[in-house]
């Protein structure tokens, strides 16, 4: 899918690409009401909206992000409701049937920055501070018997976030993996990522994993 991209704006890559591949193979409700929370470019809403999705909301913090998402929905003729915002306070009471979720996941040195396109990734100490976020809101945010797809690197613990998830009520399992070399952001931290403990020596290369968060009526 060709996708305009702004300066800044998160450019879609293995990780976008590795959820979007679970989502097709999932099994998930019908017609969904569909929420993309950390949207980026738009290209999951825009998969969600392709593949015949009965609503689809995309959510981003950085205005020009939402601007991104807008002129491809434009340009790919798909319809997405676009809002500027955390997903945790813009969405009020609303409740959907799938959630495809691809956050700031990468450790830091540095706080979550409020502004820049590092924004688009960095994610604190342990790069968990919008996945804990996630965690908490997916129980108001799913439907009876929604699903989230969320993909994150394995660098801030996928066990954590399945304890999470299941934690608030949720069923939780890893649906895909894939193993990719460092790309030029982690390969510049590798120090810091060695002195932290996050990765051992000589260690250039990172797993991504998609966990299903599934809300289990009982």
């Amino acid at each position: 899918m060709r996708l305009l991209r702004a300066p800044g704006v998160y450019r879609p890559q293995t990780d976008t690409w590795l959820l979007a591949r679970a989502a097709a193979d999932a099994t998930l409700p019908a017609d969904p009401r569909v929420l993309d929370p950390c949207t980026g470019t738009g290209a999951l809403a825009l998969f969600a909206a392709r593949a015949g999705a009965a609503e689809v909301v995309a959510v981003d913090v950085s205005r020009r992000a939402i601007m991104t998402a807008w002129a491809n929905s434009r340009m790919h003729g798909l319809p997405i409701e676009l809002i500027h915002g955390d997903f945790t306070q813009v969405l009020g009471d609303r409740t959907f049937d799938v959630v495809l979720a691809n956050p700031p996941y990468v450790p830091s040195p540095e706080p979550v920055p409020a502004h820049g396109a590092a924004r688009a990734w960095d994610a604190g100490g342990d790069g968990r501070v919008i996945l804990d976020r996630l965690c908490a809101q997916l129980p108001t945010l799913l439907a009876p018997g929604g699903v989230a797809l969320i993909v994150q690197s394995e660098l801030c613990g996928s066990e954590q976030t399945m304890k999470l998830l299941r934690d608030n009520t949720l069923k939780a399992a890893i649906v895909a993996r894939q193993t990719i070399d460092f790309g030029p952001v982690l390969h510049k931290r590798a120090p810091w990522l060695e002195a932290a403990g996050l990765i051992p020596p000589g260690c250039r290369y990172e797993e991504l994993v998609v966990i299903r968060a599934d809300r289990i009526e009982r």
